[in-house]
């Protein structure tokens, strides 16, 4: 369903030179899973779904989604895929039901086939209360109900949340994350970023540890666990971050300088 290869992306910064967000980074991801991208501020983590739902274009390397090509069919990609994030935006002046009818139809859904989508949306995410409620008036929580029920309007078969539960009180959180199981039960194919281990250890069947561009280990919960010698995950993440943080750095600007070398 995802197939990233090598993503690179790289960019100019005046005070630091050439600044490496992504080095060389590739995985998979398939139908009925959640897979997992954890990693502390700056991993890159943002930067790899934003490229996957093409608001940016990488330096080097490919991937698809559902057989689209993120750099040569964005506007498939988009068919593609439903985004919530921390950072999404709600219209102060729309109402819950305008807002996501609004982005029914800029997906193209007939009038006749939106309405009874969305009444099942509002019932599913338990909405129905904010149905008529403006943007200037919903709290945190109703937001992301608004932003999770137009990512979900046009049953896209590929789901990406970015740190969907920052700012979210716990009651909304366990909701928001209750709903990212049920999705992947439907058979989404889910990627979910997060810097909280919890949220990980709950809800993904893999997971890869992202630090500075880099996916330093991918794998089952069990496999890392075997593989690293490391029953807890914090301390396991935490040794990775320690113990590939010089190499990893040397490794992302080695990847810039052979795909600029590719390419001049």
């Amino acid at each position: 369903m995802i197939h990233v290869r090598e993503l690179t992306k790289a960019y100019a910064d005046l005070e630091r030179g050439q600044v490496v967000a992504l080095a060389g980074v590739s995985f998979d991801a398939h139908p009925g899973g959640i897979y997992g991208l954890l990693g502390p501020n700056g991993a890159g983590k943002t930067t790899l779904l934003r490229i996957l739902s093409t608001m940016l274009q990488p330096s080097g390397g490919a991937a698809t989604i559902n057989g689209a090509n993120v750099l040569t069919q964005p506007a498939l990609v988009r068919r593609q895929i439903g985004f919530v994030s921390a950072n999404t935006a709600v219209y102060d002046r729309m109402t819950a039901w305008e807002m996501v009818e609004y982005f029914g139809r800029l997906h193209g859904i007939p009038r006749e086939n939106l309405t009874p989508r969305m009444e099942g949306l509002f019932d599913r995410l338990q909405m129905n209360e904010i149905r008529d409620l403006l943007g200037a008036k919903m709290s945190t929580g109703m937001k992301q109900k608004v932003s999770i029920a137009r990512a979900l309007v046009h049953d896209p078969p590929v789901l990406i949340f970015d740190e969907a539960t920052v700012g979210l009180d716990v009651l909304v959180a366990r909701a928001l994350m209750s709903t990212v199981a049920e999705l992947r039960d439907q058979g989404k194919c889910i990627i979910y970023s997060t810097h909280i281990m919890r949220e990980v250890e709950r809800l993904c069947d893999r997971v890869a540890i992202m630090h500075r561009g880099h996916i330093l280990a991918e794998g089952t919960l069990d496999e890392l666990r075997s593989q690293h010698g490391q029953d807890d995950l914090e301390e396991l993440f935490f040794q990775l971050i320690t113990s590939h943080d010089g190499p990893s750095r040397r490794r992302g600007e080695e990847a810039v300088r052979s795909f600029a070398g590719r390419n001049s």
